[in-house]
C-alpha cells in the first residue's frame, strides 16, 4: 500500500511551502487509495511553540486534507510525535554504534566552534575532523558511563563512494559521500536528529514514498547510508523545487507573507489557495488554471513537477481568489464573510440588507477581508469624497447639469428601482443632451464617490429614490 507521510516541526505556523508538500503527497495517495500521516517532528525542544501543533492539523483540514493517521486519530505505527519515540531511537542508535556505524563525539562546543574558524580563515568548507573517530571504545563508554557531555555521530565510509539517488523529478542523482561529516544523530540532551529519527520513522511507518523540499537534497546521502547500515530498503523519493519571491529568493516571511492562516485571515478562500499552491512548480497536461480539489487529485503526477524554483505572484493569486469569489452561490458567499462581517460597523445591520449588499459586491471582491471597506458605501451615512478627479469632475457644469436634471427625473417618478432607473437616465440624457461618459460618470461619482464600483443600477434599486436625491444634491453641493 502506498504510504506517505507529511512531518511539521511543530515551531509555528504552516508555510505555504509545507502546504504544497502535504497536497502533493495527499494527491499521489488518493490516486492510489494509500494513506496519508501526520507525524510531529519535535525533537528540537528549543523551538517548541505552544498550540503549534494543533494549528498545523486545523490548516490542513482548512485546505481539505484528510488525515488518516495522526497523533490525534492514532493507527498502528505510532507514536506518531516523535518526542514519544525515544526509546525506539535509543535502540536503533545502539545498533549503530554496536556496529561500528556510529561513535561517541565528545568533543566541546569551544572546540567545534574554533575548528569552523580555523577552516573558514582557510578558505575550507567547515566540517567536523573526525577526532572523536577512533576514541577506544571501552574508554568511550567510560566516558558516557560517568556523565561526560556526548553526542553520537555517524560514520561516514573512510574511502570515497558515489552514492546514486533516482529521484521521482529529477531523475538520477549523484553526490559524492567525500562531501558528508560525519553527522550528529543524537543531540547532547539524547534527542535525535532529522537525520536519524527521518529514517527511521520512515521504515518502521513503512513509508513508501518521501517527498519534501530540494533543500534536502544534500541531505540523502547520509539517509542512504543510514539505510544501508540498518539493512533497509529506502523509499522513493521526489525533491520538489523551491518557491520563490518575485525576485527568485527563497519565499520567506521577510518579504511577505507565508503562513496559511495570514492568507485565510485575509480572506483567501481554501480552494482557491490550493489551487494556486498546487500550481507553483507543477504543470497539468492541458492549459488551464482552475481546478477544482478533485481535478487537481486526478491530474496530479510527479512527473509533471518542475526542477526550477516557481515564483510566488500574488497579483495571479487575487485574479484567482476573485474568480471563486465570483462562482459561489450567495449563500455560500454570506456564510463565509461571517467571519469578517462580525468584525465590521455594520455587522447588525438589518440581514436582508446586508446580503442584498454582497450579492451587489460579489463581483468586485478580491478577497473576503475586503467586505468592511466596500460595506461602508451602503451604510456609512456621511461618506465624505476625497479623490481629486471625483471632486473636480462633479465641479464641472457638464455634471451640475446632469445632476440636477437627475434629481428632476427622480422627483417625477413614485420609486427608484433597477427596472426603471434605465428609462430616469434616458430621460436625462434627452433633456441635456449629454451621453457616454459625460451623462454617466457625474451620476456615479455622485452616488457612489467612485470611478468605478459595482453596477449603479443594482446600487440604486437597494439605495431607492429618497436616498438617491439626498446623495445627488450632496454632490451638486460641492
Amino acid at each position: 500500500m502506498v504510504r506517505l507521510r507529511f512531518a511539521p516541526s511543530p515551531t509555528g505556523y504552516l508555510h505555504v511551502g509545507g502546504l504544497r508538500t502535504a497536497l502533493f503527497c495527499w494527491f499521489y495517495v488518493c490516486q492510489h487509495a494509500g494513506k496519508f500521516i501526520f507525524r510531529l517532528e519535535d525533537t528540537d525542544q528549543k523551538r517548541l511553540v505552544d498550540g503549534a501543533e494543533n494549528d498545523l492539523i486545523r490548516m490542513l483540514e482548512w485546505a481539505g486534507i484528510e488525515l488518516n493517521e495522526s497523533p490525534e486519530i492514532g493507527g498502528d505505527y505510532g507514536p506518531y510525535r516523535q518526542s514519544e519515540r525515544l526509546e525506539i531511537y535509543k535502540q536503533h542508535v545502539q545498533k549503530l554504534l554496536d556496529e561500528d556505524h556510529a561513535y561517541h563525539c565528545f568533543c566541546s562546543t569551544e572546540r567545534l566552534d574554533n575548528l569552523r574558524n580555523e577552516q573558514r580563515s582557510k578558505g575550507d568548507t567547515p566540517r567536523y575532523d573526525g577526532f572523536c573517530r577512533n576514541l577506544d571504545k571501552k574508554e568511550s563508554s567510560l566516558r558516557v558511563t560517568s556523565g561526560e557531555s556526548h553526542v553520537v555521530r555517524m560514520r561516514i565510509p573512510e574511502i570515497p563512494e558515489t552514492l546514486v539517488l533516482n529521484d521521482l523529478i529529477r531523475g538520477s542523482v549523484s553526490i559524492e559521500t567525500s562531501q558528508t561529516e560525519d553527522q550528529v544523530i543524537v543531540k547532547s540532551d539524547g534527542f535525535p536528529t532529522y537525520h536519524l529519527a527521518v529514517v527511521v520513522d520512515d521504515h518502521l511507518m513503512q513509508i513508501t514514498h518521501v517527498v519534501r523540499g530540494e533543500e534536502w537534497l544534500p541531505s540523502f546521502p547520509k539517509h542512504l547510508l543510514l539505510y544501508r547500515y540498518f539493512g533497509w530498503n529506502p523509499p522513493e523519493f521526489a525533491h520538489l523545487p523551491l518557491i520563490l519571491n518575485p525576485d527568485r529568493t527563497k519565499l520567506s516571511k521577510r518579504q511577505g507573507d507565508v503562513a496559511v492562516e495570514d492568507f485565510r485571515d485575509q480572506g483567501y478562500l481554501p480552494e482557491t489557495l490550493v489551487n494556486f499552491i498546487s500550481l507553483l512548480g507543477w504543470s497539468p497536461a492541458e492549459d488551464r488554471e482552475l481546478f477544482t480539489l478533485s481535478e487537481l487529485v486526478q491530474e496530479f503526477s510527479f512527473e509533471r513537477v518542475n526542477k526550477s524554483g516557481a515564483v510566488f505572484d500574488r497579483e495571479k493569486l487575487n485574479w484567482m481568489n476573485q474568480q471563486y469569489i465570483q462562482n459561489l452561490d450567495h449563500d455560500d458567499l454570506f456564510r463565509r464573510l461571517h467571519p469578517f462581517l462580525v468584525k465590521t460597523p455594520f455587522a447588525e445591520q438589518d440581514a436582508s440588507l446586508l446580503k442584498k449588499a454582497v450579492n451587489i459586491l460579489q463581483p468586485r471582491l478580491v478577497t473576503l477581508a475586503e467586505i468592511g471597506n466596500r460595506l461602508s458605501l451602503f451604510f456609512e451615512e456621511n461618506l465624505q469624497a476625497t479623490d481629486p478627479d471625483v471632486l473636480s469632475l462633479l465641479r464641472e457644469d457638464n455634471s451640475k447639469q446632469v445632476l440636477a436634471e437627475f434629481i428632476k427625473q427622480l422627483e417625477a417618478v413614485e420609486i427608484l428601482t433597477e427596472e426603471n432607473f434605465g428609462s430616469v437616465v434616458k430621460n436625462v440624457q434627452n433633456t441635456t443632451n449629454f451621453k457616454g461618459k459625460n451623462l454617466w460618470l457625474p451620476l456615479r461619482y455622485a452616488i457612489t464617490l467612485e470611478a468605478q464600483g459595482p453596477d449603479l443600477k443594482l446600487i440604486v434599486d437597494l439605495f431607492g429614490k429618497e436616498k438617491c436625491v439626498r446623495l445627488a444634491r450632496r454632490a451638486l453641493e460641492l
